[in-house]
């Protein structure tokens, strides 16, 4: 009995390990030495606790809690190592979720637990949001398939794999529920590492939970994105509308051959048609979208409806949760793609325009096609459930000795032949996704100016504008590492070139201060508005306007040929946030740091006792068992 259990132990580890092997090959040249730096990615190898930081900044507060964390954690650990550890862990952990997803709610063999893995890893979602940097993003696409499944877990009772309710599994049980909500909690506040994780985490867990559980899960939601809805109310840039444009601009868009809705159904269709791979920009994008769709088409019966030999294991207990969650899941996924091709169209352009001039706060939900990745969890169930289905057909169309095979064998050849077919739609998914994603390395003139930026002040760059490309980065432009790499709050304007035009940010002074540095303004106005410091990025393309007047009133600190740094002199006015929001702040951190450690230790120590607990009633049992006889 032991070996058979530790048998289906390892047997169970299989697909862990298949994702981490799958995750290293997509990441591949980015796990060598160096730091990330790929149009929106930035890391460094230290950044501060500044007031952008948490949020409090002259900008809305997008990366929060993201840049707190690589923040406090770099003062121990190089940041570039961080941000790598935890984009490998999100890869890792999003298609070993998927196979768990898939074991737990159709109780597949592991052949179609692997083709959920390659699912959940390997398409253009993912694909595409590497190559954007939108690398804390995929935190929140990881915790989705592990929240659906606690949520199934809370939705169907503290052990949906137990039928009897003795008084031996009641401790277990309670255990179970307890450490349910534990690692919701946990996996709510992960995937709030960014603004819009915390949407997807918290969208999926309110759909799936069900109604007794759905107090709960709001609060734990809320607790999880305390770090930005705190920022955003304490800021005044969120307070601010967002730029109408940018509806437009970062609507969907289609590929090659594809229109909006089959980009958005094949997990593609993001704005930025230079960050997608090479695959997607021919017309290989449709053959590559008709084959992940017929994969899934396959199984979206089965996993809509209840199969006869799940009908045979799942107790009748009223209501089939599993059933319940798993078509909750498609029609989310149908949702997640219908409705931003929907925001693409003339109406849904202007419904999405009105909605950010008038509400403050709802540019977060320009970029549309994040939001696709609430139809990853549907996609990986329905392609493995495809495997049972194509080993159903093999067995009923093909000669004599293939209806010979044992259903498993038929299911794990039909497994090995979707295997083939998701990494055929996406050929150019392996090594960095075709070598794009490529470590950097800093000058050593970065870190001596972050050396030399002590004093007080604010610090303004140039050329204006916030993406850079310099000769150490590559051809793709680059958000402009300043405001990670040094001490002090770097001002950005928060304007974004897109589609040969322009989104307005909500950086106010930021804007002033670049007006007044190109247009060679006085050094007593720079430190009215609170700059203290002007750092000169060199060899990257950018508006330098009249700035040399103003630079020749400023005191040179350092130079070479990468950067220039200067400082203002005179009295530096303040314009940093006051001790209480930066309190206030900090607690929000503290509070949603307490919910991603405790919720997992918690849910980790509660699974382990629970394991024992379990191990030790089965040992009695066949004690009684063997004293009975």
């Amino acid at each position: 009995m032991n070996a058979v259990g530790g048998e289906r132990r390892w047997r169970g580890l299989i697909p862990a390990g298949y994702s981490l092997l799958l995750s290293v090959i997509v990441l591949g040249p980015l796990l060598g030495p160096g730091y990330l730096l790929l149009r929106d990615a930035v890391s460094t190898p230290r950044s501060y606790l500044t007031d952008s930081a948490l949020g409090l900044g002259d900008a809305a507060p997008r990366a929060v809690p993201q840049d707190a964390l690589i923040a406090t954690l770099s003062a121990v650990v190089d940041g570039g190592l961080i941000v790598k550890a935890i984009l490998l862990m999100a890869l890792w952990l999003s298609g070993w979720g998927a196979a768990v997803l898939a074991r737990d709610l159709l109780r597949v063999s592991l052949g179609p637990r692997l083709v959920a893995t390659t699912v959940a890893v390997w398409n253009p979602y993912v694909a595409e949001r590497l190559l954007q940097g939108h690398w804390s993003l995929l935190t929140g696409y990881a915790a989705l398939p592990w929240i659906a499944l606690l949520a199934w877990r809370l939705r169907a009772g503290p052990d949906p794999a137990r039928a009897s309710a003795d008084v031996a599994s009641r401790h277990p049980r309670r255990l179970s529920s307890v450490g349910g909500w534990a690692g919701l909690a946990g996996c709510l506040a992960a995937a709030g590492l960014t603004p819009t994780g915390s949407l997807l985490a918290g969208t999926l867990a309110l759909v799936l939970v069900g109604r007794r559980n759905l107090v709960g899960a709001a609060l734990l939601w809320i607790i999880s994105a305390a770090p930005w809805l705190t920022a955003t109310a304490l800021s005044s840039a969120a307070a601010e509308p967002s730029d109408p444009a940018g509806v437009a601009a970062f609507a969907a868009r289609a590929e090659p051959w594809l229109g909006t809705l089959g980009s958005l159904a094949g997990l593609g269709g993001i704005w930025n048609g230079t960050a997608v791979p090479g695959s997607r920009t021919t017309f290989f994008a449709l053959v590559g979208t008709l084959l992940l769709l017929a994969l899934v088409a396959t199984g979206v019966r089965t996993v809509v409806s209840r199969a006869p030999e799940e009908a045979a294991t799942v107790p009748n207990t009223g209501t089939d949760h599993g059933l319940v969650v798993r078509r909750r899941l498609v029609w989310l996924g149908l949702a997640a793609i219908v409705l931003p091709a929907l925001g693409a169209t003339g109406w849904g352009l202007s419904a999405g325009e009105f909605l950010v001039r008038e509400v403050p706060g709802t540019g977060l939900l320009r970029d549309t096609q994040k939001y696709v990745a609430l139809a990853v969890p549907a996609y990986a169930l329905c392609a493995a459930a495809g495997c049972l289905v194509v080993g159903r057909w093999i067995s009923h169309v093909g000669a004599d000795e293939a209806s010979d095979l044992p259903r498993r064998a038929r299911t794990a050849g039909a497994a090995a032949l979707f295997l083939a077919i998701l990494f055929l739609t996406l050929p150019d998914m392996a090594w960095g996704v075709g070598g794009a994603l490529r470590p950097v390395h800093y000058p050593d003139g970065w870190r001596k100016v972050a050396a030399e930026v002590s004093a007080p002040g604010d610090v303004a760059v140039l050329p204006g504008g916030m993406f850079r490309k310099f000769r150490f980065s590559g051809s793709a432009p680059v958000l402009d590492p300043a405001p990670r790499m040094l001490p002090r709050d770097v001002l950005q304007t928060g304007e974004l070139p897109v589609r040969g035009g322009s989104v307005a940010g909500e950086g106010a002074r930021a804007r002033k201060v670049e007006s007044l540095l190109l247009r060679g303004g006085s050094v007593r106005e720079l430190a009215g508005l609170g700059v203290g410091w002007v750092l000169v990025e060199g060899g990257t393309p950018g508006p330098l306007g009249d700035s040399k007047t103003v630079l020749a009133q400023l005191t040179p600190v350092y130079a070479d040929r990468d950067v220039q740094l200067y400082e203002v002199p005179g009295e530096i006015a303040t314009h940093e946030a006051s001790a209480s929001s930066r309190r206030i702040a900090g607690a929000a951190h503290l509070l949603w740091v307490a919910l991603l450690a405790g919720g997992f230790l918690t849910a980790a120590v509660l699974s382990v006792r629970r394991g024992s607990v379990l191990r030790e009633a089965a040992r009695e049992s066949r004690t009684d068992h063997d004293n009975a006889d």
